[in-house]
């Protein structure tokens, strides 16, 4: 038996000998591959929280937030150096700068007209001047005063777009009205950052170092043209003529490094660099290519910044300071509100647009983190201001769904009632309307986007007639001039639809995609005229049902009817006879999406 015990008690000796070997070789590896598992351990907690995040329906970005919570310093602790992962984070900064100056469009914000260029830079200047207000009462540094506006002045282009999408709105009035703001926030951007860096300077020599940093900034912007116009045509045709998409991606992407290291080095912020390569690539045909290959590293990279400020932010700063914290989001949210509801009304828009506007651009967008974490790194902002910014963003973007859901529910209540209807239908302009006007057997179009346009112009050709009715300013004044009978307003309303001459007309064609608003306008027609002949425009199964029980004559929905083209010429390729693909067409209408 001694023996036994002499051989067991060997073997455990050596095992526990390879154990402590292969521990102390798995500790000097951990030390030598320090980075590659901070990273690992990043990216898969931006996975963790990213996924959960989408499971709720919430924006992605949160969960990264959170995910790096859940491993930085205030967490669990899982990453060592938090310095080497701000490092990646920075080339995050510099490609969302870079695909930012690619994605933007000077014609499209020309387009927006007046509402998007005055309307935003006076959403912006009046935000700054709230936040300075704000900052101003709480007693903080002037520096840190005027960089809060800054930061509440901006809006999130990515969660706002990607609602309006769900929702199928980028099209609406509010929508337009909304995207042409972004831009110009996201433009706003630029000067911003010239302006970091200086903010830190003493009260005396803030003004000239700002006239340095301006100066600097328009010799740069100088040069930037120069090599836009010339060297940048000749050097991106040079690499697209060998035709490797590898030397290709290199070519973009020390483009938007090299500009930001150049900008850094001139005194200026890495963003400004990587805008303004972004925005000189965008003016060439090379542009969707490199669109196409920049947009997954930027989102990798992008995804480690957003995780890295997670990493900074410290929960126990939100439960130490509730009141502080409340206070400002409720400045934030109802001052920004009132705010970006103004710029429409301004401009001759609805009620509606005001309410949906306000409800959709209150909440601080993502550039705010970038600017956030630049003030930080040059000592403008305090920590615990960071993180009051950082936390307050973080409520607005999250309440940011739910108020444009609360908006569509309360006004489609409100917008019901008598008195409020007919309010609402007041603050028309008469120059807008119907009156007067002798119409009978004609089509009356609720919305003039895309579809109502199509069908505007089809009318026209056959002689039939037909009236329009649009909440936006832009498509009425269009309307007016090519001679269109038109109403100004929203069709959900009541005394809206009165004015149409519903009890005369042949049939309502209703193409905006909003399903409150599309349920109202056919309750409120149906009392007009019950016999009314109505074609509507759904997406969900749901909002089929709903419409049917009303006595909708057809539902059209545009996925599905685009389903049945693409079978339609499908067919069409294998030789199948007109006769038959209507036919399995016909029969998969009846039977309708499965």
């Amino acid at each position: 038996m001694s023996m036994i015990g002499c051989l067991v008690a060997y073997c455990y000796v050596r095992i526990a000998r390879h154990v402590c070997v292969f521990l102390f070789t798995a500790e000097e590896l951990l030390e030598e591959l320090g980075l590659l598992v901070d990273l690992v351990i990043v990216l898969i907690a931006a996975l963790v929280g990213g996924t959960i995040a989408r499971r709720l329906k919430l924006p992605v970005i949160l969960g990264y937030l959170v995910g790096g919570i859940a491993v930085g310093p205030y967490g669990f602790r899982l990453v060592s150096d938090i310095g080497q992962i701000e490092t990646l984070a920075t080339i995050g900064v510099v490609l969302l700068m870079f695909t930012l100056g690619m994605e933007f469009s000077l014609k499209t914000l020309r387009q927006m007209g007046k509402v998007a260029i005055l309307g935003g830079i006076a959403q912006v200047l009046a935000t700054v001047a709230l936040g300075f207000m704000v900052g101003t009462l709480f007693h903080w540094p002037l520096q840190e005063a005027i960089f809060f506006g800054f930061l509440i002045a901006l809006s999130s282009t990515m969660i706002v777009l990607k609602i309006l999408m769900e929702r199928g709105e980028l099209d609406s009035a509010h929508g337009r009205v909304m995207i042409g703001i972004l831009l110009v926030q996201d433009l706003a951007v630029v000067p911003m950052m010239v302006v970091v860096p200086v903010l830190g300077e003493s009260g005396a020599g803030l003004l000239p170092a700002l006239g340095i940093a301006v100066g600097k900034a328009v010799l740069f912007l100088g040069a930037m043209l120069v090599l836009g116009l010339w060297v940048l045509p000749w050097i991106m045709r040079r690499v697209a003529g060998v035709r490797s998409r590898e030397l290709f991606l290199l070519a973009v992407f020390g483009l938007g490094l090299g500009l930001a290291f150049v900008t850094y080095n001139f005194g200026l912020s890495l963003a400004l660099g990587a805008f303004v390569a972004g925005l000189l690539l965008s003016e060439s045909e090379y542009v969707y290519q490199a669109l196409a290959d920049v947009v997954p590293l930027r989102d990798v990279f992008a995804t480690l910044f957003f995780a890295s400020l997670g990493m900074l932010i410290d929960p126990g700063f939100f439960l130490g300071n509730i009141g502080m914290v409340s206070i400002i989001v409720i400045a934030i949210i109802v001052g920004k509100s009132i705010i970006c509801a103004l710029v429409p009304w301004l401009f001759g828009y609805s009620a509606k647009t005001m309410l949906f506007t306000g409800a959709g651009l209150f909440q601080i967008g993502e550039f705010s983190f970038v600017l956030a974490a630049a003030a930080l790194g040059v000592g403008v902002i305090s920590t615990d201001l960071y993180d009051l910014i950082l936390t307050s963003a973080v409520i607005t973007i999250l309440m940011t769904p739910f108020a444009l859901g609360l908006a569509s529910v309360l006004y489609g209540r409100l917008s019901q009632g008598e008195r409020v209807a007919r309010y609402l239908a007041s603050r028309t302009d008469p120059a807008f309307s119907s009156r007067g006007l002798d119409l009978r057997g004609h089509v009356v179009i609720c919305g003039c986007g895309g579809v109502g346009r199509n069908l505007c112009s089809i009318l026209m050709r056959r002689g039939f007639s037909y009236l329009v009715i649009d909440i936006d300013p832009h498509v009425i004044r269009t309307r007016r001039a090519r001679g269109v009978p038109h109403i100004y307003g929203d069709a959900s309303n009541p005394e809206i639809l009165s004015r149409a001459s519903l009890d005369k007309a042949k049939v309502l064609v209703i193409t905006f995609h909003d399903p409150i608003a599309t349920e109202m306008t056919v309750r409120n027609a149906l009392r007009i005229n019950p016999k009314l002949d109505i074609v509507a425009r759904v997406h969900l199964d749901s909002e089929a049902e709903t419409l049917r029980k009303l006595g909708v004559a057809e539902l059209v929905r545009p996925e599905f009817e685009a389903g049945l083209e693409i079978i339609r010429h499908t067919l069409h390729r294998f030789g199948v006879t007109g006769h038959e693909i209507q036919y399995i067409v016909n029969t998969l209408r009846e039977e309708g999406p499965t």
